[in-house]
C-alpha cells in the first residue's frame, strides 16, 4: 500500500527539534501520496506568511541551494531521512536550507519521492560573511578514544571556532584518515544543532613544525601549559584581537623540545586552572575563554 501524506487546512502541531510548533497547511483537504506533487495556488505562498520570523523553521544542509525564488533543489541522503522520517515533514512543510557557506534560503516542500525530497525557494538565497572572532584550534586529540574526540569536535562546533587541526606531537604521532572524515560529519550534524552558517574548517593532522611560521605571524597564539599564568590574568594584558592561535597539547603534554619551539616562535603560555584536565577539556575550556573574552571587547566603532 503506498505511504501518504495528509494535508490539511487547519494548524496541526509539528515536532520540531523537540518543540511542539503549530504549523498550517495551506492545502486543499485530501491525501498527497509519495511521489506526487502539489502545485501551490496564489493563496499558498502569501506575502504574511513568507515573512514569518526565522527561527523555528527546522534547518537542512544542502550543498547547492536554490539559485533564486521559485527555483528547485533535491534533498538526499542522511538530510532525506531526517526530514521526511526523523521530523516527519511532507509536502507544503516550511524549511530552511543552507549551505555552510554562508548561504540561507527559506522554502517549503514541493515533492517527495520514496529516497528523495524537491524543495523550492520561497525567496532569494541570503548570503552572509563570517563575523566576530575567528580562533583557530590546534590540539593532539588524534589519539583519545571513546567518543572523547567526536566530543571535542562538536563542542569546538558550537563555541564557534573557525577550525580545528589535529596536532601530531613526539607523544600523539598517528590519527588514521577514517577519523578526519567522521569529524567531518559530526561537524556538520554540530553546526545545524547550533544554527551556525558557516562550517567550522576540520583541517588535516599537521605536525609541530608547519604551526610556528603561523605562530610568527598570528595576531596572538595561546598556549595551555601547566602552572603557566592563569589565562584570566593574561588576557587583560594582550590588546583586542580579531582571533588569533590556540594550542592544546596531547595526554601527557608536550615535551620540553616542543614547549620551547612553541614559545620561541610567539605562544604565550596560560594556565587554566590548578587540576589536570584531560586533552579535550583544555580544549574547550581555551576556546570557550578566549571565545567570551573576545565578545566582551568594545566594537571598534
Amino acid at each position: 500500500m503506498p505511504s501518504s501524506i495528509s494535508a490539511y487546512s487547519t494548524f496541526r502541531p509539528l515536532n520540531i527539534f523537540g518543540l511542539q510548533v503549530l504549523s498550517k497547511k495551506l492545502l486543499p483537504t485530501g491525501t498527497l501520496e509519495i511521489g506526487s506533487t502539489y502545485k501551490p495556488t496564489s493563496s499558498s505562498f502569501s506575502t504574511a506568511s513568507a515573512n514569518k520570523p526565522r527561527g523555528g523553521l527546522p534547518r537542512f544542509y544542502s550543498e547547492v541551494l536554490p539559485a533564486g525564488k521559485d527555483k528547485i533543489v533535491r534533498i538526499e541522503g542522511d538530510e532525506f531521512w531526517h526530514m521526511t522520517k526523523a521530523l516527519r515533514l511532507g509536502v507544503q512543510d516550511r524549511v530552511e536550507l543552507f549551505n555552510a557557506r554562508g548561504g540561507l534560503v527559506e522554502g517549503v516542500v514541493l515533492r517527495v519521492e520514496r529516497s528523495s525530497a524537491d524543495i523550492v525557494a520561497l525567496e532569494e538565497p541570503l548570503l552572509l560573511t563570517p563575523t566576530g572572532v575567528q580562533w583557530h584550534v590546534f590540539a593532539a586529540f588524534g589519539t583519545l578514544k571513546g567518543g572523547r574526540a567526536d566530543w571535542l569536535i562538536e563542542k569546538c562546533t558550537e563555541l564557534g571556532a573557525s577550525s580545528v587541526t589535529p596536532l601530531l606531537t613526539e607523544r600523539s604521532t598517528l590519527i588514521s584518515g577514517n577519523r578526519v572524515e567522521r569529524w567531518q560529519r559530526v561537524m556538520l550534524a554540530a553546526i545545524k544543532q547550533c544554527q551556525r552558517l558557516h562550517q567550522m574548517v576540520v583541517k588535516t593532522p599537521t605536525g609541530i613544525e608547519s604551526i610556528l611560521p603561523r605562530i610568527e605571524t598570528s595576531s596572538v597564539s595561546f598556549l595551555a601549559m601547566a602552572e603557566a599564568t592563569p589565562i584570566v590574568e593574561v588576557l587583560p594584558k594582550v590588546d583586542k584581537k580579531d582571533g588569533g592561535l590556540l594550542i592544546v597539547g596531547p595526554e601527557g603534554d608536550f615535551t620540553d623540545k616542543e614547549v620551547r619551539a612553541l614559545t620561541e616562535a610567539g605562544a604565550i603560555p596560560v594556565g587554566l586552572g590548578p587540576c589536570r584536565l584531560r586533552v579535550e577539556t583544555a580544549t574547550i575550556a581555551l576556546l570557550a575563554a578566549a571565545m567570551l573574552w573576545a565578545d566582551a571587547q568594545p566594537i571598534d566603532l
